[in-house]
């Protein structure tokens, strides 16, 4: 019992040291006590930027709502930048590709299926798949990470989205993501 209670405090503390920590990406290391081998607690924070009008949109409404008081039915495929500032011209380290679908009748809360797609530095062809509730009139929203590929592969983990941003007359919006991602 004391073990767990120890090993428990180490990763609150281990946790809390990597929420604090401001780059891009942060990796801890910790053995899996059954498969000998090394798990990785890896923080990234980067800010999803989406866009739904103008002359390059990042993102397409492929359905529309069929109530549109909450956007409930609606379908819009994506492919939004990843930078690791708010301003959209900041470095791009990758894409969030997949669908948020309009799937709450009683708010705007949306199904969020997305690949978060790594395309620079070391974590360059790497993904991490989120799959999850997302109510963007929340201040954070916490998403599952149910899987990854390249170096997360066997990922595990939860991305907490906090809006930074949100323009909805010109369809743009910028969100912080802090993803926790758990990988060997």
């Amino acid at each position: 019992m004391t073990k767990l209670i120890i090993i428990l405090a180490a990763q609150i503390i281990l946790l809390a040291a990597v929420a604090s920590a401001g780059d891009f990406a942060r990796t801890t290391y910790q053995k899996h006590p059954i498969i000998n081998k090394m798990e990785k607690l890896t923080h990234l924070r980067f800010y999803w930027h989406d866009s739904l009008k103008g002359r390059n949109p990042s993102s397409v409404m492929i359905q529309q709502p069929v109530l549109n008081s909450t956007l409930f039915g609606s379908i819009t495929m994506t492919d939004d930048p990843l930078t690791t500032d708010v301003p959209k011209n900041s470095t791009v380290v990758g894409h969030a590709q997949g669908i948020y679908a309009g799937a709450a009748q009683g708010e705007i809360g949306y199904l969020m299926v997305l690949n978060v797609a790594f395309m620079t530095g070391k974590y360059n062809g790497s993904t991490i798949a989120v799959l999850g509730r997302n109510t963007p009139y929340s201040k954070v929203r916490e998403m599952p990470v149910v899987g990854g590929s390249g170096m997360f592969r066997f990922a595990s983990g939860y991305v907490e989205a906090r809006t930074k941003l949100a323009d909805y007359e010109s369809g743009v919006a910028t969100v912080e993501y802090n993803c926790y991602v758990w990988h060997y």
